[in-house]
């Protein structure tokens, strides 16, 4: 059923400079309408039953754990479905970060409608508890009281609607907020599986690749896909043509590599920042896979590009860094 001829009350939206938080729970009857659309962007998550929204000729049917979001300047609506008994859901409107956009970019459905769906009930306590920090610190006056969330000010939610008035109240909301877009638009669609890769396999990749530098055995992530640590190995080094212990190592290589190159911590620190727990083995391999150790590593990734061109008394540095960044 379309939401095309029921009642709805006509409603201004707040100011864009404004970071306006809240939770409703409303029944049957609820409607908001807005044939201007809003100057700010609407971020709704539905905790519970379920909610209608139009924008433009899009439309979204929200259910529990769908971030639906309505950019501003186009004409929109948000309801309770029709037949549904309530629908339970907060909402945010607040002048988008320029980065939100990319990450929202993929949920796409026209006229300026994000629909981020459907995010893994894993994730939704966090959610929540992400939305219930933007309401808290839209209402901290600031001074010397501790923020909301803190230990000694835990995030309340006391009465339903909260404008951030202050920069800083307004900053930390958006903080809150920028966590709420980037959580929601990374679990809700997964990576595409890869051409003759088992899902498990690409799993155990990917918890690899997110943290290196953890104790990962063969068995640790082996439970994680739920296989034999036997049958993993080799499912494993079968489709990706290295054992899961040679890909860690590649990992941790590649992570220290990274650190070397953005950070001055000391080799010691980026060693077990890595997961080595030996500065001197990480010395030795990561000599073997790039060909230098780690500190000249370092001097030749930051030395000015330029110095290659001065003269050839360098003996090709400028080739020798481009052949150890890609290695």
């Amino acid at each position: 059923m379309k939401a095309d001829g029921l009642p709805e009350t006509a409603d201004c939206s707040p100011p864009p400079g404004l970071v306006t938080v809240g939770r409703y729970d409303e029944g049957p009857g609820y409607a908001v309408n807005r044939p201007q659309g809003a100057d700010s962007w609407l971020f709704t998550w539905t905790t519970d039953g379920h909610g209608l929204l139009t924008q433009g000729a899009a439309e979204a049917r929200a259910g529990a754990g769908d971030l639906v979001v309505l950019g501003p300047g186009v004409p929109h609506r948000y309801l309770v479905r029709p037949g549904a008994r309530r629908w339970r859901f907060w909402w945010a409107h607040c002048q988008a970060r320029p980065s939100w956009t990319a990450w929202l970019s993929p949920y796409a459905v026209g006229d300026g409608m994000y629909v981020v769906a459907p995010v893994p009930e894993a994730q939704h306590d966090r959610m929540a508890t992400a939305f219930a920090r933007v309401l808290a610190y839209a209402r901290w006056p600031g001074g010397a009281t501790s923020p909301p969330g803190s230990s000694a000010a835990p995030a309340t939610l006391d009465g339903p609607t909260a404008v951030a008035h202050g920069t800083a109240a307004r900053e930390l909301s958006l903080c809150a907020l920028e966590e709420i877009v980037l959580l929601a638009s990374a679990a809700a669609r997964p990576l595409p599986p890869r051409p003759g890769v088992d899902p498990r396999v690409s799993r155990a990749e990917a918890l690899i690749a997110a943290d290196p530098a953890a104790p990962h055995s063969v068995r640790s992530l082996a439970e994680e896909v739920a296989l034999s640590p036997s049958r993993f190995a080799h499912l494993f080094t079968e489709q990706l043509g290295r054992s899961p212990m040679r890909a860690l190592r590649e990992a941790r290589l590649r992570h220290a590599a990274r650190l070397l190159e953005a950070t001055d911590l000391p080799v010691e620190r980026v060693a077990l920042a890595s997961g080595f727990a030996s500065p001197f083995h990480f010395n030795r391999v990561f000599r073997e896979r790039h060909g230098t150790p780690p500190g000249a590593y370092r001097a030749l990734c930051r030395r000015d590009p330029a110095e290659s061109g001065v003269a050839g008394r360098d003996g090709g540095n400028a080739s020798e860094r481009s052949q150890y960044r890609l290695r």
